[in-house]
């Protein structure tokens, strides 16, 4: 998806170019089509050839994918959500005041 991302629109070939440790050609395409199959990209015939493209932005995925995993591992609750991401092994001061500033700003909206 992120190199669909960046370029806009990319064929299978273009994908498995850009892939480090790439998969065969054959499992790119297969993938490609789960991901039409699944609404995440549309194709277009260009020629003999089809070209991919992202169905939505990586924004509106990302939040997506977020409302899935809230609901799967976190019962719908942010602060669970919160409470494992904010681990004091995992996330140092300055990440820790980040987030305290994002949340200070929202409670001034």
């Amino acid at each position: 998806m992120d190199i669909i991302w960046r370029a806009s629109r990319a064929s299978a070939n273009e994908v498995h170019d850009q892939l480090s440790d790439a998969p065969s050609y054959s499992a790119v395409r297969a993938l490609l089509s789960v991901l039409v199959t699944k609404g995440h990209l549309r194709h277009e015939r260009e020629g003999k050839r089809y070209v991919y493209l992202p169905t939505a932005s990586p924004e509106k995925a990302s939040k997506s994918a977020l409302r899935r995993i809230l609901s799967t591992f976190f019962n719908n609750s942010p602060a669970e959500l919160v409470a494992t991401l904010i681990d004091p092994k995992d996330v140092d001061d300055i990440e820790l005041a980040r987030i305290k500033a994002m949340i200070d700003e929202r409670n001034r909206s």
